[in-house]
């Protein structure tokens, strides 16, 4: 018994000195690189500088303007003096139509309105001539009726005096209304003749616009008919709209400004180029849809160098206004956790401060800071996973942080970048 105590005993005292070495070792550091070495990370630097406020969206290109070409008169297709898909300007020919029936036409309305003409010449020297006799008949039964009254000649005789100027009178009454007669006539015929040509002007078709041709619907030889016909389209392409819609939310902002001033419009077409084109916004809607909650607008762009084409999408960016000295940082540094929103601000002693902010408008990689920022601060943007208030740093230019495959993912304890 006395053996075996000692040697539980001496067993004890190795063990005290062991376990004390030990928990002298093992103990924790106090802040991750409170007492070890510094952590690397990324910084940056919030920034003050004019940022605008947009929305995006997607759009589709509508021309100005498109024109369906159909004949006015029937006949036949002559002669086409374009090719399909060339520009044409505003006057350019386009289509001539067999003239000649409606040449003869006009020949036809041409004569029968000098027929006329020379009919109312003669009625009107009818007039004339009947006028003058009437005037020496009436004048004839004045002075018989004198004569009668000092019984020079008889009542008979100036009574017949007085029917005869009667008679010539009506004569002249009848003569005015075939001058009036020939009159309408020449009338008639005249807006005869002024049909009869514009029939015939119809035979050559112009561009009414501006703008590029479409497919020929009818080739040359054909015969077309008048007003069914389509013969093709013409879309004028300079200027153009880009039409898209943008939440009903910011009906009231937009409303307001459009009042003052022209708001500017970006329209990027989706095509291997993909160069901006701008615009600005000239059409609200004057209803809000129902179904999606969104106001339709329109936007026109001059569109000179033809970079917009009729019925292609387009990336819309409309500028409601610019925020002036606003104080922007990096999105990435910008981290999520259970109270909010926060940044790591690195201070002059190289250890970071947990920064509560409040965020506000996104422009491409960065975000506006409208509240717990100051410009020229220093702040961590890549890192943030072993971070903690009052970690010390060790600094590196922008661009990946080292030591954190990426610096992307939590930021603080158990906090996940939003």
């Amino acid at each position: 018994m006395l053996n075996r105590s000692l040697i539980q005993y001496g067993l004890l005292c190795l063990a005290v000195p062991l376990y004390a070495c030990s928990g002298t070792s093992a103990a924790p550091a106090r802040g991750r690189g409170a007492e070890g070495g510094a952590v690397p990370v990324v910084v940056g630097q919030a920034t003050q500088r004019d940022v605008p406020v947009d929305i995006d969206g997607i759009g589709n290109v509508e021309a100005y303007s498109t024109i369906s070409v159909r004949a006015q008169v029937t006949g036949q297709l002559t002669e086409v003096h374009f090719h399909e898909g060339d520009f044409v300007r505003k006057g350019d020919l386009l289509f001539t139509i067999d003239p000649r029936p409606f040449q003869a036409q006009v020949d036809q309305a041409d004569a029968n309105l000098k027929r006329d003409m020379a009919l109312l010449s003669q009625a009107e020297a009818q007039l004339a001539r009947d006028a003058s006799s009437a005037e020496y008949v009436q004048l004839s039964a004045e002075r018989n009726a004198q004569l009668n009254a000092r019984g020079i000649i008889s009542k008979d005789q100036a009574e017949q005096a007085r029917s005869l100027a009667d008679a010539t009178a009506a004569t002249v009454k009848a003569d005015k209304a075939a001058v009036e007669s020939a009159r309408a006539q020449v009338v008639a015929q005249q807006a005869a003749v002024d049909n009869a040509k514009v029939a015939l002007g119809y035979t050559t078709i112009r561009s009414p616009i501006d703008g590029r041709t479409g497919n020929l619907a009818v080739k040359g030889g054909n015969l077309v008919t008048a007003n069914t016909s389509e013969l093709m389209t013409i879309a004028q392409v300079q200027p153009v709209y880009v039409t898209f819609a943008v939440p009903a939310v910011h009906l009231p902002t937009i409303k307001r400004h459009l009042s003052s001033d022209r708001l500017p419009v970006t329209a990027t077409p989706q095509d291997a180029e993909a160069q901006p084109v701008q615009g600005e916004l000239t059409f609200v809607d004057n209803s809000v849809d129902p179904s999606t909650d969104t106001i339709k607008l329109k936007a026109t762009f001059q569109n000179v160098d033809r970079r917009l084409w009729p019925g292609q999408f387009a990336r819309v960016s409309l500028r409601l206004a610019t925020l002036p000295h606003a104080t922007v940082v990096p999105s990435q540094a910008v981290q999520t956790g259970q109270d909010g929103q926060f940044i790591f601000v690195v201070k002059p002693d190289s250890t970071v401060e947990q920064r509560t902010v409040t965020t506000g408008q996104r422009v491409g990689e960065e975000v506006v800071v409208s509240a717990g920022l100051t410009p020229g601060e220093t702040i961590v943007t890549e890192g943030q996973l072993r971070l903690e208030p009052g970690t010390r740093v060790q600094t590196g230019s922008t661009g990946r942080g080292a030591g954190d495959s990426g610096g992307r993912g939590r930021g603080g304890r158990g906090r996940s970048r939003g």
